[in-house]
């Protein structure tokens, strides 16, 4: 991993310790940018590049845990919480809540690293899967209304001749349907349309094959 593909982001509001960090994380051939409160980290435009932040459970605004929590809904960067007051409780909340880990000051310079690591991983992995994700969602917004009507139908495992009577369309007609939704959504088999429904979770009919 480059400096210039992915970007450490550092809350800690003890100066010496963002300076120690940045100087490790140079070393490490690694970008890092450091922040004294939480507030100037919400408040930063972060560049579009996979990331972790190393940070700190004790700030002077907002509580680590609770930034944690706050940016939990979100596509949020993977953290790697550091406290110089570690206790059980909160480093079990904070891996609970997703944490990558838990370390607590002083601690070595290549445990730190190996997080990190872990994280960009995780990370990468997000990534891609939201990008799947949304190739997903533009090829579904290709499909006319009644191919979106047929596609619960077909991945629920009916027949064509059940799918047809469930919609009161011909066998052929829903066949047609079925033809175009593989191609709309770019799928080789039955079994990949119906991965490709649950990522986009859309609902299976009620009504199933048996």
């Amino acid at each position: 991993m480059s400096s210039s593909d992915h970007i450490v982001f550092i809350v800690d509001d003890d100066d010496r310790i963002r300076e120690a960090l940045c100087e490790l994380l140079g070393a490490a051939g690694l970008s890092a940018v450091a922040f004294g409160s939480a507030t100037e980290y919400i408040e930063f435009s972060k560049p579009d590049l996979p990331a972790c932040l190393i940070l700190d459970v004790e700030l002077p605004d907002i509580n680590g845990l609770e930034l944690q929590r706050r940016i939990a809904c979100g596509d949020h960067t993977p953290i790697i919480f550091i406290t110089g007051h570690g206790d059980i409780p909160s480093s079990v909340r904070a891996i609970k809540a997703g944490a990558v880990d838990f370390l607590t000051k002083p601690f070595s310079g290549d445990n730190l690293l190996a997080a990190i690591h872990t994280a960009f991983a995780q990370d990468d992995a997000a990534r891609r899967e939201r990008a799947d994700l949304n190739r997903l969602r533009q090829r579904f917004a290709c499909l006319t209304p009644r191919e979106r009507e047929v596609l619960p139908l077909v991945v629920s495992g009916l027949l064509n001749k059940q799918a047809a009577a469930e919609l009161g369309i011909s066998e052929t007609t829903l066949q047609i349907h079925r033809s175009k939704i593989m191609h709309k959504m770019a799928a080789e088999s039955l079994a990949e349309l119906v991965r490709m429904a649950g990522k986009l979770a859309v609902p299976f009919s009620r009504f199933r094959h048996v």
